[in-house]
């Protein structure tokens, strides 16, 4: 039996880096518990201090065909490489032209770019076209 996973990813401003992400995958902010209209009325509610409001963030996609993206606050600096990225499949897939594939991907890189992401390069290798980028916090990422 398969076994349900997150992705976790450590953020000094876990609500901005959610938002990010949410624009970059189609994802949207996990809704409150039942009863609760927002997030603020359930962390009042539940006595957390106003200074820990932004410790967590949570996304997913509303139809469930994607992992949960779990964002915790962290007071270290990330300070490597990521042992794991995402590919963000943006291409269209190796069954389309590379040039059309290449102009997907460049497009997807400029919107990402608005939203406070960062182009590290360009690679192409065996057919496959892709680009390196880093989210806000500086987390590896690639577009293919």
């Amino acid at each position: 039996m398969a076994v349900g996973f997150q992705v976790t990813f450590d953020a000094a401003d876990p609500a901005a880096l959610g938002r990010f992400w949410a624009e970059a995958l189609g994802y949207e902010e996990d809704k409150p518990p039942e009863g609760f209209a927002n997030w603020e009325d359930w962390l009042r509610k539940s006595g957390i201090p106003e200074e820990h409001w932004n410790d967590a963030y949570a996304l997913s996609v509303s139809d469930g065909a994607g992992p949960r993206i779990f964002i915790q606050k962290v007071s270290e600096p990330k300070t490597a490489k990521n042992r794991v990225h995402l590919d963000l499949n943006v291409g269209g897939g190796l069954s389309r032209p590379i040039e059309e594939r290449r102009e997907k991907v460049d497009s997807e890189a400029d919107r990402l770019t608005t939203l406070g992401a960062s182009r590290l390069r360009a690679a192409e290798e065996r057919g496959e076209y892709w680009i390196v980028m880093q989210d806000p916090e500086g987390n590896e990422f690639c577009l293919q």
